[in-house]
């Protein structure tokens, strides 16, 4: 299998955000069991609101004046308030994946040198799902992001699953396999850099 499923974002700053297209490949949209284990905390900045975040403040608990987290998840071991659907069964999603927040976009399904991520592979087994398989490594980043046309628009815009967007000059280069242009990816899903 090769490793399209999982997109890197590689930010400014060197962290990696991580894309996983609505596909029927996407293995999480049968699944969601991080979305009920983890606490999910975060920055205090990425709340919506007058810092310029993109999180809902009404799905957030602060948990101290810098730090926040997805309701449901203060404890850690119950289900994130934004997860809407069965856990384990087709159709799982988040509900804010545009606006989820930093660890969400961290989490990966797939490592780096291809293998499934160990926890995910713990937690699909605990809901009684079967494991990943391997897929082929992502490649080592040589280049910086790409820049979209459009700062708002959102990189599932430039898979091949978008045809209307597929021969604009930003795609080009994910589609084709060529090398990217040297800017910054900008879109809504990472304006924020708190």
């Amino acid at each position: 299998m090769d490793n399209d499923i999982q997109i890197r974002l590689i930010q400014e700053d060197n962290r990696v955000f991580l894309d996983m297209p609505d596909t029927p490949d996407n293995p999480c949209f049968s699944c969601g069991a991080c979305c009920q284990h983890f606490r999910v905390s975060f920055y205090c900045g990425e709340v919506a609101g007058g810092s310029g975040g993109l999180v809902p403040a009404e799905l957030v608990t602060m948990l101290n004046p810098v730090m926040a987290c997805m309701k449901g998840t203060e404890a850690g071991g119950a289900r994130c308030v934004a997860l809407q659907g069965n856990i384990g069964q087709p159709g799982i999603a988040c509900g804010i994946y545009a606006n989820r927040p930093t660890p969400c976009r961290e989490f990966p399904t797939w490592l780096d040198d291809g293998s499934p991520n160990p926890d995910c592979q713990r937690l699909r087994a605990t809901i009684g799902l079967p494991p990943l398989q391997p897929v082929a490594p992502t490649p080592p980043h040589t280049s910086e992001p790409v820049q979209l046309s459009d700062p708002l628009a959102t990189l599932s815009e430039c898979l091949p699953s978008a045809p209307a967007q597929a021969d604009t000059d930003c795609c080009k280069p994910l589609l084709e396999g060529e090398p990217a242009p040297p800017y910054a990816v900008i879109h809504e899903l990472n304006r924020h850099q708190p």
